[in-house]
């Protein structure tokens, strides 16, 4: 097996971009996109798949937010943590290591939602504040530590959270060859520790009967299944709903013991969905 999670690390990643169905419809712009004389293919609800990489630039619709650059496996994160999510509108939602913003502009075109952006580094919030404006979209966008409370946190509780954590990147090595380079030995463990403390900061902030989604772009399990596991075992609040669980980069066999996911070409991830008991 780890040998097809190094092939699929070698192999060049296709570019896919999401429509901001809140402009235009999928279907209106494969239109757009055959004027242009771009091949391309429709993946899940809002993807669609170039037959070749193509500079921003020259993408119908790019600079006028229609569509944004995100690999199909981040364009689950905001269907699963919005679909069925029942609170009072808009549904207050918290993304947490928010930057550059891709998965804080899908929350706001997938859903009527309020959205607080969290990042640490100043220069990638300004990153975030780009992309919505040319999405023609708006979040409230803070520069801090999610785990530093104080730093940030008015006391409010969140119907949703997304905590897209810090992790070793192993599942988008063929998006980020440096990756290779730049990784040590120790890391996956190192990272395993901040997303642990950023789990246990998080979370009491959920509403009861909300959700926190877990995910990391990482093929590891102590990044992932394992991280869950513990969190499970020292919370008894929270439930684990139907998740995907492991992603493998690529169309990689899925590990045995972990949830079956059909074959479709995507980076690694993992995603795990948390309920707080409604009492």
């Amino acid at each position: 097996l780890w040998q097809d999670i190094l092939k699929a690390n070698n192999a060049q990643a296709p570019m896919v971009l999401r429509v901001n169905t809140r402009r235009i419809s999928v279907a209106a712009y494969f239109k757009k996109l055959a004027a242009a004389g771009l091949a391309a293919e429709p993946l899940g609800p809002v993807g669609v798949v170039l037959q070749a990489a193509t500079a921003v630039q020259q993408i119908p619709g790019f600079a006028d937010g229609l569509v944004s650059v995100q690999d199909s496996a981040a364009q689950w994160a905001a269907p699963l943590l919005l679909t069925g999510l029942r609170g009072t509108a808009p549904l207050q939602v918290l993304d947490a290591c928010a930057a550059p913003g891709g998965k804080t502009a899908h929350l706001l075109e997938f859903a009527d939602v309020a959205v607080t952006a969290l990042d640490i580094d100043a220069p990638r919030c300004q990153r975030i504040h780009e992309n919505l404006q040319r999405l023609g979209l708006s979040a409230q966008v803070l520069t801090a530590d999610a785990a530093d409370l104080p730093s940030w946190w008015q006391g409010q509780s969140y119907d949703a959270i997304l905590l897209d954590a810090p992790c070793s990147g192993s599942g988008v090595v063929r998006r980020h060859p440096d990756i290779r380079w730049l990784r040590r030995p120790t890391d996956a463990a190192q990272l395993a520790v901040q997303q642990e403390r950023l789990l246990a900061v998080l979370w009491p902030l959920v509403k009861p009967g909300g959700r926190l989604l877990y995910c990391t772009c990482s093929v590891f399990q102590v990044e992932g299944q394992g991280q869950i596991q513990a969190f499970l075992g020292n919370n008894s609040n929270a439930t684990l709903l139907p998740s995907p669980g492991h992603l493998l980069p690529g169309q990689a066999v899925q590990w045995a013991g972990l949830v079956d996911n059909p074959a479709r070409e995507h980076d690694g991830f993992y995603y795990a969905l948390l309920e707080k008991s409604a009492a």
